[in-house]
C-alpha cells in the first residue's frame, strides 16, 4: 500500500487574502478549478489547493487500494467517511485517526 503525501488543502476565511499571503511567502500562484471556489496552487510539491473554510489544513495520502485502506482505518480505531468518486480524478475518503486527527486517503483514477 503506497503512503506518499500527495495533496494538501488550506481552508481560509478570506481566499483573496490567503492567496496574497501564501503568494508572498511561498511564491505560489493560484487558479480556480473548473469555476469552483477551489483554487489550485501552482508551484507547490506536492500539489494543493486553497478553499473557503475554516479548520486545519488537510493532507491526502495515496493508496493503491482505498477500500482496504478505509477498512484498515476502522480496524485501527479511526473513522472514515464514505468513499467519494471524483470523475477523472480518483476516489477519496476523509478520515480521522484514533485520536481524532483529520487526514484523507486518495486512490488515483
Amino acid at each position: 500500500m503506497a503512503s506518499q503525501l500527495v495533496w494538501f488543502e488550506l481552508p481560509v476565511a478570506d481566499v483573496d487574502r490567503g492567496q496574497k499571503f501564501f503568494s508572498g511567502l511561498m511564491g505560489w500562484d493560484f487558479h480556480a478549478w473548473d469555476g469552483q471556489p477551489y483554487h489550485m496552487v501552482q508551484g507547490a510539491e506536492p500539489g494543493g489547493a486553497m478553499l473557503p473554510g475554516e479548520g486545519p489544513p488537510v493532507v491526502y495520502f495515496s493508496t493503491e487500494d482505498i477500500d482496504a485502506a478505509v477498512a484498515k482505518v476502522g480496524e485501527l480505531g479511526g473513522t472514515a467517511q464514505d468513499i467519494q468518486e471524483v470523475p477523472g480524478v480518483g476516489r477519496m475518503s476523509a478520515c480521522r485517526d484514533d485520536q481524532g486527527t483529520p487526514f484523507s486517503l486518495y486512490q488515483p483514477a
